[in-house]
C-alpha cells in the first residue's frame, strides 16, 4: 500500500505478494511487502505522536493495526458499530486514461462513498479497511502512491484510520474495495424505515452537480447550447461540477448530529439520485411522498442548464452523496441552520399513500418514477 499515507490513517496488510520483478520506481522498489512495510512504519510513527492528543475523542482504541493478520479494536460499551462495504470497478464506476480523472481522485471517491454511508446511519466513521488491485502496468508508476495520497487526505479530514486491507493484481483494471466502521450511540442508528406519515424530509447541500460533471467529463454537455465544443477552456463553473463528481464530500458531520440528537426518523444518502433514494426510503418504511420540484436546491453552477434538464439531474442523476432525511414536524426547528457551511432543505412530506412517490412542478402532480443508476439495468441473463 502506499508510502505516502502518512497523516491520518494506517494501512493495509497483504497476504499476496504478487509484484512484478525488476520494477525501478520507488513504489515497487523492495516490492509489494517492502512497499507496506514503509506504511507500516509511517502510520506507526504518526500514531504515535498523536496517541495522547486532546483532540482525539474516539471511544474505542485500535489495539493492533498493520502487519498482523487482522486488525484489532476495543470497543467501549454504550456503542454500536456500523459497517458499509463499497466496490469500484475501472470502466465502471470510474474512468482513468484519457478522462480527466487522476488516481488522487480515486482514491478520495473510494473513501467518500463509504464515509457517506456511515454518516447516512447517523454514525460517526472511525477506521477503514481498503483493498486495490492493479494491473501491473501501474504497479510500475506512482499510482498508488497517488492514489493512497487522495485516500489520506480525506482520513486524516475526518479522524479515520486505515487499519488494513489488501494489495493484488488485476488483468486489465484497476478494482478498489473499501470498508469502513463507525460507531453511534447504541440504539441511535437511523435506518431507512423510520419514516412516517407527516414527517418532513430534508436534504442536505445541492443537488444535480455531480451528474453534470460526469456529463463534462464524458464531453456531452448539459447546457442550453450543447453539445459543447471540446476545444474550448473549462469556465470555473465547469470546473467546480467536475469536481463535485471526482471528489465528492460526504456530509460526516451531518450525518453524526441527526443520529446523535435523534432529530431525524429515517435517513439514506443520495448515490443513485433522489428519485431512486428516496423510492428506496419509503419502500423500508411502508409510506409514500410528496416532493416540492420548486424547493429542490439545485447546484448553482447548473444556471446554464435547461431547466428541465437540471430537474433531471438533480432527481435521477446521482452520486451527490447528499443525506436525505426525514424529521416529525415538532423537531424541524430544532436543525440547526447550517453544519459546516452546509445547509439542509425541506423538500416535501411523507404521506400516508405506501409506494406512492409525487412530485409536483408548475402547479402539476405527476408520479416521480425511480430513474436513478443501477449496475445492471438492461442486462440479460
Amino acid at each position: 500500500m502506499s508510502d505516502e499515507l502518512n497523516d491520518g490513517s494506517s494501512v493495509p496488510r497483504s497476504t499476496r505478494g504478487k509484484s512484478s520483478s525488476g520494477n525501478s520506481s520507488k513504489l515497487s522498489s523492495g516490492g509489494e511487502f517492502g512497499f507496506i512495510e514503509r506504511i507500516r512504519r509511517r502510520e506507526f510513527k504518526r500514531s504515535a505522536a498523536h496517541e495522547h492528543s486532546s483532540l482525539i475523542t474516539h471511544h474505542s482504541s485500535l489495539v493492533l493495526g498493520i502487519g498482523d493478520d487482522a486488525a484489532v479494536i476495543r470497543n467501549s460499551a454504550g456503542l454500536d458499530t456500523v459497517i458499509t462495504a463499497d466496490l469500484l470497478v475501472e470502466g465502471i464506476d470510474f474512468r482513468l486514461d484519457g478522462f480527466g480523472i487522476s488516481p488522487r481522485d480515486i482514491g478520495h471517491k473510494a473513501l467518500a462513498v463509504s464515509l457517506s454511508d456511515i454518516a447516512a446511519m447517523g454514525a460517526r466513521p472511525r477506521f477503514c479497511l481498503l483493498s486495490v488491485g492493479v494491473p501491473a502496468g501501474r504497479w510500475r508508476t506512482r499510482f498508488l502512491e497517488e492514489f493512497y495520497a487522495g485516500v489520506r487526505a480525506l482520513a486524516a479530514r475526518h479522524g479515520v484510520a486505515i487499519i488494513g486491507g489488501d494489495t493484488s493484481r488485476t488483468p486489465e483494471r484497476v478494482v478498489v474495495d473499501s470498508i469502513v466502521l463507525g460507531e453511534v450511540r447504541r440504539g441511535r442508528a437511523l435506518l431507512r424505515s423510520g419514516a412516517r406519515p407527516g414527517d418532513q424530509i430534508f436534504v442536505t447541500g445541492a443537488l444535480g452537480g455531480a451528474a453534470a460533471g460526469l456529463k463534462i467529463l464524458e464531453g456531452r454537455g448539459f447546457q442550453k447550447s450543447s453539445p459543447q465544443k471540446s476545444s474550448a477552456k473549462p469556465s470555473s463553473a465547469e470546473r467546480r461540477l467536475v469536481r463535485r463528481q471526482t471528489r465528492p464530500t460526504p456530509r460526516v458531520e451531518w450525518g453524526a448530529l441527526l443520529g446523535g440528537e435523534r432529530l431525524a426518523t429515517a435517513m439514506i444518502d443520495l448515490s443513485d439520485g433522489l428519485s431512486s433514494d428516496l423510492a428506496h426510503l419509503c419502500r423500508e418504511s411502508r409510506v409514500g411522498a410528496r416532493i416540492d420540484a420548486s424547493l429542490l436546491p439545485l447546484d448553482a453552477a447548473l444556471k446554464s442548464a435547461t431547466t428541465g434538464a437540471a430537474l433531471s439531474l438533480a432527481l435521477d442523476g446521482g452520486e451527490d452523496f447528499e443525506l436525505l432525511f426525514t424529521v416529525r414536524p415538532r423537531d424541524a426547528s430544532k436543525l440547526p441552520g447550517e453544519v459546516q457551511g452546509v445547509r439542509a432543505t425541506c423538500v416535501g412530506l411523507i404521506t400516508s399513500g405506501r409506494g406512492k412517490i409525487k412530485i409536483v412542478e408548475g402547479g402539476n402532480e405527476r408520479a416521480l418514477k425511480p430513474r436513478g443508476f443501477e449496475h445492471f439495468k438492461g442486462a440479460r441473463r
